[in-house]
C-alpha cells in the first residue's frame, strides 16, 4: 500500500538501501533502485570530483531516484601530541605485522558542514534525495537543497536530534537503533543514550510528525511489516545486502560475516574515532580502555587503516573494520534485485497476516 513518503520518494517499495560509504557502490544501489527501492550511495569517502563522478555514474545506471548521503560530523580539530600518543599505542600491533604507523595522522575526507564545493556538486547534479549522518548542516545549506527539489532525509538515534531534523524542515527522519551497523548517526557521541529501534521507533512515532526510516537489525520482509505497523513508512537496511554480489564486501569481509564470528558485534569508537557497530575484533577487545585517549573522527581512522592494511597483507582479518548489525547471521547471499524482490513478497505476505 503507498504512503505518502513512498510518494515523496518516489519509490514503489518501503525499502531503502543504507548508504554504507565504502561497501555501497554505483551497481549496489542501481540495482535496489530499478527494483522498486531507495538505492543509496555513501559519499563520505569521496572528494567533490569522485562524488560527481559517482552520482553520474549512477545517473547512467538507473533513471529512478536514488539517494546520496554525507557526514556533518564537527571538522577534526588537529592535536599533534594526541595523535602522537595514539600511533605510539599502536606501535606494538604494527610491529606484529613488520610494519610502521605512518609518521602523521591524516585528516581524511572533510565534512559537509561548511563544505561549499560539495553543496555546489550537489546542486548542480541534483540527486532526487540526500541524506545526512552524524548532525545537519546549516540552514542556509539545507534551504539551498530544499530549493532545488532535492529531498533530504536526516538521522536520528534519540528525540532532541529526531526534533531537530523537523525544525531544520527536513522531509523524513531516519531512525537508527542501537542494533545497526556501522557508524552511529548520533550528533554528539558523549550523548548516546544507545536506544534500540523499538524503543525509539515508539517515541519518535509519539512525539514527531515527519515519516520515519526504520534502521537497526532489519533483515527480512517480516520485519519490514512489523517496523511499518509501529508507525513507521519505510526499513532501511544495510547489513542485509553486503552479501549481494554487487557491494564492495571483500571476500575476507564476505567470509567473516558468513562465519560464527557474525553472532557477535558491538559497537566501537576505537577504530574510526566515533561509535560504530561491526564484528566483535581486537580493537573491541584489547583496546577498549584507550578511549579516552582517541584522537578526533575522523583522523583516528587514519591510523586504523594503516593497522588493517599491513595486517590484512598477511592474510589477517584481526582489526578490520567488518561493521555489520546485530542480525548479521541473517545476511543472504543474494543478487541485490532477487533480494528485494524476496523482501517485497516477505513484507507483503506479512502485511495480510498482520492486521
Amino acid at each position: 500500500m503507498p504512503n505518502a513518503l513512498l510518494t515523496k520518494l518516489g519509490i514503489q517499495l518501503p525499502i531503502v538501501q543504507a548508504p554504507m560509504a565504502g561497501t555501497s557502490t554505483v551497481a549496489l544501489a542501481a540495482a535496489v533502485s530499478n527494483a522498486g527501492g531507495l538505492g543509496s550511495l555513501g559519499l563520505a569517502n569521496y572528494n567533490v570530483d569522485q562524488a560527481r563522478e559517482q552520482i553520474q555514474q549512477l545517473k547512467q545506471a538507473t533513471s529512478k531516484p536514488f539517494n546520496v548521503n554525507v557526514f556533518c560530523h564537527q571538522p577534526a580539530i588537529a592535536d599533534a601530541a594526541r595523535e602522537q600518543e595514539w600511533l605510539n599505542i599502536l606501535q606494538p600491533y604494527f610491529s606484529e605485522f613488520s610494519s610502521q604507523p605512518p609518521k602523521q595522522l591524516s585528516a581524511g575526507n572533510p565534512s559537509f558542514i561548511g563544505n561549499k564545493a560539495m553543496l555546489e556538486m550537489l546542486l548542480e547534479e541534483r540527486p532526487a534525495v540526500v541524506s545526512f549522518h552524524f548532525g545537519l548542516p546549516s540552514t542556509e545549506f539545507i534551504q539551498a537543497l530544499k530549493h532545488a527539489g532535492i529531498t533530504l532525509l536526516g538521522c536520528a538515534t534519540n528525540l532532541p536530534e529526531a526534533q531537530a531534523i523537523e525544525a531544520a524542515g527536513l522531509h523524513a527522519i531516519i531512525a537508527q537503533g542501537y542494533e545497526a551497523g556501522g557508524h552511529r548517526g548520533v550528533f554528539d557521541p558523549a550523548e548516546d543514550i544507545k536506544l534500540g529501534l523499538f524503543s525509539l521507533l515508539q517515541l519518535l512515532q509519539k512525539k514527531c510528525s515527519l515519516p520515519i526510516i526504520a534502521a537497526g537489525g532489519i533483515m527480512h520482509g517480516q520485519a519490514i511489516a512489523q517496523v511499518m505497523n509501529m508507525g513507521a513508512s519505510a526499513a532501511q537496511m544495510g547489513t542485509a545486502f553486503i552479501l549481494c554480489p554487487e557491494s564492495a564486501a571483500s571476500s575476507a569481509y564476505r567470509d567473516q560475516l558468513k562465519s560464527a564470528r557474525a553472532y557477535k558485534t558491538d559497537v566501537t569508537a576505537l577504530i574510526s574515532g566515533r561509535p560504530a557497530r561491526g564484528l566483535v575484533n581486537r580493537f573491541h577487545t584489547e583496546l577498549a580502555d584507550k578511549q579516552r585517549l582517541l584522537p578526533a573522527y575522523p583522523t583516528t581512522y587514519s591510523a586504523s587503516k594503516a593497522l588493517i592494511a599491513a595486517a590484512s597483507q598477511q592474510d589477517c582479518y584481526d582489526f578490520a573494520a567488518f561493521w555489520a548489525g546485530q542480525s548479521a547471521p541473517l545476511a543472504r547471499e543474494l543478487p541485490a534485485a532477487e533480494l528485494v524482490a524476496l523482501l517485497a513478497t516477505e513484507w507483503k505476505h506479512e502485511s495480510v497476516y498482520s492486521f
